[in-house]
């Protein structure tokens, strides 16, 4: 699972969910890309509903219209389905790949009732997610203390009325270009990531040192926003501002002192690349 947005991944390819209602409810146009390989889902969904209409079965009625991100990165209603409601639609789908999905759906959603339980057990099935990517473990420790300040943020965030994703947003933008000195699309267009896929996660793709000062953003963030006691977006604006800010003059210092530049155009081939010849460059010493 991507430990940050609600995405998950069945055979390589990735379903969109959302959490509503205390309960996983899945993109269905997603799930029958995945059991029908077809070119258009949304018109193969429009022509089972018919079909299945015909015969006296609303399959409408059983899914709920929820925003998830659409391919052009804004959020848009789209038919859901919780698992209950997917395993009644799947039976409409005549795929090889229906049993193994139908296991596959059940165990996706105990494993979310187990994280509710035991808040641990997300981060580590976060851990294995970068593992199975091959990032360094020195590296993943970074990224998973980064999630955990950042969910601290957003919490806080949520307590004082920012609650639309199009203001988290605007304020993450604005802590990351008063951290990094620029925004998170040019940051983007600095590591060669591809903007056709607008739902890349930057930090994903983050060194070691871009990762420490995007925490020293957010934490200072959190810290400003308590202090001020932050009503709503145009206050909490201010707050990520000055966040940022003090952790921009920390990474400026950083860079004047080190002769170093912390805004880094390596990404995620490039990390993983560098485990790579790590682990060889070991192999060979120890052989």
């Amino acid at each position: 699972m991507n430990p940050e947005n609600a995405l998950v991944v069945f055979e390589g390819k990735n379903i969109r969910r959302i959490w509503h209602n205390e309960e996983w409810f899945f993109s269905v146009i997603d799930v029958i890309g995945v059991l029908t390989d077809s070119d258009n889902s949304r018109n193969y969904w429009n022509m089972l509903k018919a079909r299945e209409a015909d015969n006296g079965i609303e399959l409408h009625t059983i899914c709920v219209q929820l925003k998830l991100t659409a391919e052009d990165g804004k959020m848009r209603e789209t038919d859901c389905a919780n698992t209950e409601a997917l395993f009644r639609i799947i039976q409409s789908i005549p795929s090889k790949k229906a049993e193994p999905f139908k296991r596959w759906l059940a165990q996706v959603g105990y494993e979310r009732i187990q994280e509710i339980e035991n808040p641990e057990l997300a981060q580590d099935r976060a851990k294995e997610y970068y593992e199975l990517k091959g990032y360094p473990k020195d590296w993943i420790d970074k990224r998973l203390r980064g999630i955990a300040i950042r969910q601290e943020l957003t919490e806080e965030w949520k307590k004082r009325g920012i609650k639309e994703k199009s203001e988290y947003s605007i304020l993450t933008n604005e802590i990351s270009q008063a951290t990094f000195g620029v925004p998170i699309k040019a940051h983007k267009e600095i590591k060669r990531l591809d903007p056709k896929f607008k739902n890349q996660n930057l930090r994903d793709h983050m060194t070691d040192l871009e990762l420490i000062f995007s925490m020293l953003g957010e934490r200072l963030t959190t810290e400003a926003t308590r202090k001020k006691d932050v009503s709503g977006f145009t206050e909490g604006l201010e707050a990520a501002n000055e966040g940022g800010t003090v952790a921009g003059r920390a990474r400026q210092d950083a860079e004047k002192t080190f002769g170093i530049k912390v805004v880094s155009p390596e990404n995620h081939l490039d990390l993983t690349k560098k485990k790579k010849i790590g682990k060889e460059t070991n192999d060979k010493k120890t052989k």
